[in-house]
């Protein structure tokens, strides 16, 4: 696919987008601003814009893929009117009491915009529409005069309702009802976008502050978007540019070397998305920021505002590089949802926002670019085991564009991905394995990334979600019958697939300390303070080693388990007596990512303090009334069936009720545990605000568990995907072989790809078949039936200036190599040394002959 400068747009800083806006608009003036002659017109065009957004066009709302939509629209609308009719004393809705919760007042403010909304759809159902949008004004003024107006009464509670979901409310409402308020009340919008302004925390002048740490990523565009709608509603072309001025910093990639007013939420260039400074987030406040900003590419079509495709540009890398490797099937993975995985509203829905900014992606960009993104929008809807419900857009006019696009038998019908892909976020630990059968996630942390993400009673029990656990989708599956919500309702938390656990009992948040955060002001430790965020919301590992290397569709990826930033602060006495803290198991891990298998390798598995130890293979659920089978064969040869404990070779899963199957092959390691558990749990395990719905599920667990004061192990196996017992019978001949298995140096060979593939952890020269390694590095190796040798070569340090890799042999001379790959040759072979310094874990390749 190609996109449109979008590699130059990659590399540039926010000041180099800056100049998609016209000169003299840039930069706002101190009040009062100088407004450009042809301002006007271009605030007209703006408010039309989002009007359509929102409410739909004559055009749109007339056909008939876009009723359900409406209708949903009237529908909520005649609710919020019949609880705006029969509200009681200290309430504007019945059933939203005020005074005390924020939560309640930014829900008022979204009633009104709900009513608001159904009177400028086009052919408004309700009776007297005009009159209804009296009433939404009359509500603005009586929830400004009691409840917003006041800035001493006001900011109780979440930052986010006061600075970013209250006005994103009112800004729309005041767009909606433009020429309403100026005939009944023109005094209110000027009033609230002054409240909106002295609300922004730390805006000098109510503005953005770019160095604050609340107005970042997702958040910015949220904050930045509500002000240029304020900007357009009270005649504010300065204030319009400014406010796009600093949207504009969200699409440049975040250079963690050059890091623009200290911010690291954003996209990368390996297309990792990140939020709250060290959360891998992609799949919740990164699809929020798309959405966000292809809203804003459309409110600003046709003004003069923002000059070219620049913008289109960079989006559609998001997708391409982003987004794309995470949907597996039309499901949004795991591993970058934060505590969003705890909610009950997941995986699929997840991905119609991804869906419908592709949609109207599709509608700015040209060419074959268009044709692409119009394509993958089909693709999605042809692969998912969920039919998407266009319902669920944002805009009538997208539904309707979504529709064409479905029924166009000209759009080629393909997947961003190719078919076989390996994809190495490693600027937030995350690791992305995609086969025509399957796709494997993998979710690292380090001292850059963190653990988990608790926050607000969401995702309860998080504390080894970053510690290697894996989700393994199987094509064809419906994954609500695999993952989402219920996976971590019925799994253990200490036995999430992937994870090496101490065998303990662990605490809530809010069984420590009775509230959803650690409650401590006078050592820093209030519900938003950075102290909260480091240590309780969001903890980061302390280990420097997660990363890896891809070479083609093939991957490898390495791990150094580590006890967390607030265990290492607790154990030197920073933190105060009463905060609990929990210390980790130990263990070195690699992951080597092939066509029908992923092999992983993990050395000095264990604890220094004693504790008894658990290493979980894989976890998987299935309904409680479908047909699993285990089945299996032992190191002697004799069948295996069911569950317990045994030599086994491999080991297959079948769930006859999904047509589903895993394989497990153990090279080496203490002999596993088969478990076949009937769980019943409830989903507020998970998440305090989910209904007390029972969840009854079978799970399976294969594990090795390592009894207190058992020295460190090491083990071996790999996991098969869609295997049947004849395939994993065959691993007895190979064609997968352990090289080495250490704390220091973990290696695989397959000889059926002509791959070795080497993760080094240790300083030192470290020797694998015929590769020798200098330092921690990963590396991969293929040879070719046509005599070439291609390598792959990352720092998953993130800090090394070189790595050198020696192939011993037959010395090699270079056909390509990427730059900072120098090629050398020396007695008894080829020295490959790569300039490491500032990559980010990026891969570097070279092909030899």
């Amino acid at each position: 696919m190609q996109i449109s400068r979008r590699a130059v747009l990659s590399t540039i800083p926010a000041t180099g987008l800056l100049a998609a806006v016209p000169p003299g608009r840039a930069r706002a003036a101190t009040p009062p601003y100088g407004v450009p002659a042809a301002a006007g017109a271009d605030r007209a065009v703006l408010l039309g814009n989002t009007v359509a957004i929102f409410a739909g066009t004559a055009e749109s709302n007339a056909r008939p893929e876009v009723a359900a939509k409406l209708a949903a629209i009237d529908s909520a609308a005649r609710s919020r009117l019949d609880a705006l009719d029969n509200a009681g004393p200290g309430e504007l809705f019945k059933g939203v009491p005020l005074g005390t919760s924020d939560p309640n007042l930014t829900t008022s403010f979204q009633y009104l915009y709900e009513i608001a909304l159904a009177t400028r759809v086009p052919g408004s159902a309700l009776p007297d529409p005009e009159a209804v949008a009296r009433r939404v004004i009359d509500g603005l003024g009586w929830l400004y005069d009691n409840y917003y107006g006041d800035q001493s009464k006001g900011y109780y509670g979440n930052w986010h309702n006061w600075e970013i979901g209250i006005s994103n409310h009112v800004s729309r409402i005041l767009v909606l009802l433009t020429a309403q308020i100026a005939a009944y009340r023109p005094d209110l919008p000027a009033t609230y976008v002054a409240a909106m302004d002295a609300y922004l925390r730390n805006g000098k002048d109510g503005d953005v502050d770019l160095d604050s740490r609340f107005h970042t990523g997702a958040n910015l565009a949220d904050i930045a978007t509500n002000r240029i709608l304020q900007g357009a509603v009270v005649g504010d072309d300065a204030r319009i540019s400014k406010a796009l001025a600093d949207q504009l910093t969200v699409f440049a990639t975040i250079d963690p070397y050059d890091l623009r007013h200290g911010v690291t939420d954003g996209y990368y260039a390996d297309g990792s998305f990140i939020q709250h400074a060290s959360v891998a987030y992609t799949g919740s406040y990164g699809k929020n920021l798309l959405t966000r900003v292809v809203q804003t590419i459309k409110i600003l079509d046709g003004t003069g505002y923002v000059q070219g495709d620049d913008l289109v540009g960079v989006v559609q890398g998001w997708v391409v590089d982003g987004f794309a490797p995470l949907i597996f099937e039309g499901w949004m993975m795991e591993i970058v949802k934060g505590r969003a995985v705890s909610r009950t509203t997941t995986g699929y829905a997840d991905v119609a926002n991804v869906v419908e900014a592709v949609v109207d992606l599709s509608g700015h960009a040209t060419g074959a670019d268009a044709k692409a993104l119009a394509g993958y929008v089909a693709f999605v809807r042809q692969t998912s085991r969920a039919a998407l419900n266009p319902t669920a857009f944002v805009s009538p006019v997208s539904i309707a564009r979504y529709a064409d696009i479905l029924a166009d038998s000209t759009i080629p019908v393909a997947d961003l991905n190719p078919a076989e892909r390996n994809v190495g976020f490693n600027a937030m630990d995350r690791t992305v394995h995609r086969r025509p059968g399957y796709a494997f996630a993998l979710a690292r942390s380090s001292n850059r990334i963190s653990k988990y993400e608790y926050m607000s009673g969401e995702n309860l029990m998080p504390w080894f979600s970053g510690d290697g656990a894996h989700h393994l989708y199987l094509a064809g599956q419906d994954q609500t019958q695999a993952y989402g919500v219920d996976y971590y309702t019925a799994v253990s938390p200490y036995r999430l697939a992937g994870v090496t656990a101490p065998v303990e009992h662990r605490h809530t948040i809010p069984e420590l300390y009775g509230t959803a955060w650690y409650d401590n002001p006078e050592r820093g430790f209030t519900s938003s303070s950075e102290s909260q965020n480091t240590y309780v919301y969001f903890p980061r590992g302390t280990n420097r080693y997660s990363g890896g290397a891809s070479l083609g569709p093939y991957g490898v990826a390495g791990l150094v388990q580590s006890s967390d930033v607030g265990y290492a602060a607790k154990r030197a006495g920073e933190l105060p007596d009463d905060f609990v803290a929990y210390r980790n198991a130990e263990a070195t891990k690699s992951w080597f990512m092939l066509d029908d298998e992923i092999v992983v390798l993990a050395a000095g598995v264990g604890d220094t303090a004693g504790r008894a130890v658990t290493t979980t293979l894989d976890s998987r659920i299935a309904e409680a009334t479908d047909a699993v089978t285990l089945t299996g064969e032992l190191r002697t040869g004799g069948a295996f069936t069911g569950t317990g404990t045994a030599p086994l070779a491999w080991l297959r899963y079948a769930n006859a009720g999904q047509g589903t199957a895993v394989g497990y092959v153990f090279l080496e390691g203490r002999p596993p545990t088969v478990l076949l558990d009937a769980v019943t749990r409830s989903r507020r395990v998970v998440r305090t605000a989910n209904p007390d719905t029972m969840v009854r599920k079978q799970v399976f667990s294969v594990v090795v568990e390592q009894a207190a004061g058992t020295p460190s192990g090491a083990l071996a196996y790999a996991l098969v995907p869609n295997a049947s017992a004849e395939r994993l019978r065959s691993y007895r001949r190979g064609p997968v072989a352990v090289l080495a298995n250490t704390a220091r140096i973990q290696a695989v060979r397959h000889s059926g790809l002509g791959l070795v593939v080497a993760n080094v952890f240790a300083s030192g020269r470290h020797e694998a078949d015929r590769l020798a390694i200098d330092g921690p590095a990963s590396v991969l190796v293929r040879q070719a039936r046509d005599h070439t040798v291609s390598v792959a070569v990352a720092d998953p340090t993130m800090d090394r200036d070189t790595v050198s890799v020696t192939l011993r042999g037959r010395r090699h001379r270079v056909v390509t190599a990427d730059d900072g790959v120098r090629v050398s040759r020396i007695p008894g072979g080829t020295r490959i040394e790569v300039a490491t310094r500032q990559a980010y874990g990026r891969s570097f390749r070279v092909t030899l002959r």
